[in-house]
């Protein structure tokens, strides 16, 4: 359930990685990795409060596609029948 601060809308960490699909281990890993910028909300007690745009970085990081660097350097496109 969301938090409303000076009517602005704030989720704990475990409501916004359960809107996202991704436990809170991998959020804190991704912290500790730097694969995500933390939130620059936090309570008194120091607890992160993500909004609404926070939790659409996180969606963009969860929902990322990589590509392996072996896909990358072959292509496709060019490979002829029977020939690599």
């Amino acid at each position: 359930m969301p938090v409303y601060i000076e009517g602005k809308k704030y989720y704990k960490t475990s409501e916004a990685c359960k809107k996202v699909g991704i436990s809170r281990a991998t959020f804190f890993r991704w912290l500790k990795n730097r694969t995500f910028g933390d939130v620059t909300h936090k309570d008194r007690r120091g607890w992160r409060l993500f909004t609404d745009e926070d939790i659409e970085r996180l969606k963009k990081e969860a929902y990322k596609i990589l590509v392996s660097p072996l896909q990358q350097s072959l292509d496709f496109n060019n490979v002829k029948k029977g020939k690599r």
